[in-house]
């Protein structure tokens, strides 16, 4: 049978992508679940990151999900340092793992076939009491330890893999805060719909002055005839209410009269009678 005869005709693919537009598309929460992950260029598969024959293929999925779970990610970039944050969680029990082989190896070493003590403690040591047996073989831990790193570099390369897995463990969470504080920017959906309930008020409050009024302020210019001073009241002509009063009384008492004579020659008069010397 020949290409040509499997290639649809125009007709044909007009129908099909009618029927598609008419589809109502996934109805299951399992369909809706798999059409939600459509705009994502990746897949996260947990075998690619599980090591044969010693890691379950599931635990690292397992870890992604708990994840998700607690960080609650809205959109594929927080997915993705969701998953980052699981990859590195199982590197941290992968380092466990590898401190538990190492002690078992070099363990092993100190041991004979028979699982007897290759050096045995000092005679001096043991005298006079009896060892247990985990006594002795934490004693056979620590030697087989310090031939290790005596002749290999195993436990030095162990402490690097550890505190690398520690850093990036780290840095994972902190990538997921700093994309976190970003969801007012990032879209939460493929679509590149925004994060919904944060909607920002669109004017000012009625309450609130707007900055685009005037402000008044002092008057510019010299004073003068444009700008008048108006001239204060005089003190007689400033009144004050007196409660209980309808009539208004001055604010200011008047001044006393003068005590000077109105006479001025009864006032030359007086002043002749007091000058000194003046007897009468």
């Amino acid at each position: 049978m020949s290409n040509s005869q499997n290639v649809a005709s125009r007709e044909q693919f007009a129908a099909n992508r009618a029927n598609a537009a008419r589809s109502p598309g996934p109805r299951t929460p399992a369909g809706k679940a798999r059409s939600a992950q459509n705009a994502r260029k990746h897949g996260f598969a947990a075998a690619n990151y599980t090591v044969v024959r010693l890691e379950d293929l599931q635990e690292v999925a397992h870890l992604k999900d708990d994840a998700a779970a607690v960080y609650q990610p809205v959109n594929s970039q927080e997915m993705f340092a969701v998953e980052r944050i699981a990859i590195t969680q199982q590197a941290l029990l992968r380092a466990a793992r590898l401190e538990a082989g190492l002690f078992t190896s070099c363990l092993n070493e100190m041991l004979d076939l028979r699982e007897l003590p290759k050096l045995p403690m000092a005679d001096y040591l043991v005298e006079g009491i009896e060892v247990a047996s985990a006594q002795n073989r934490n004693f056979l831990l620590f030697e087989g330890l310090k031939r290790n790193a005596a002749h290999s570099s195993a436990f030095t390369l162990y402490l690097r893999y550890s505190a690398q897995a520690e850093r990036q463990y780290r840095r994972a969470v902190e990538e997921f805060d700093r994309l976190k504080a970003l969801r007012l920017e990032l879209p939460n959906e493929p679509g590149g719909a925004d994060l919904g309930g944060a909607d920002l008020p669109d004017s000012v409050p009625a309450d609130l002055p707007n900055e685009s009024e005037p402000v008044p302020g002092p008057p510019s210019g010299p004073v003068g005839e444009t700008n008048p001073i108006p001239l204060e009241p005089q003190q007689s002509e400033r009144l004050v209410p007196i409660f209980g009063n309808p009539p208004l009384i001055p604010a200011f008492p008047p001044e006393p009269p003068s005590r000077e004579p109105a006479d001025p020659g009864l006032a030359e008069k007086l002043k002749d009678d007091t000058e000194p010397g003046c007897y009468r």
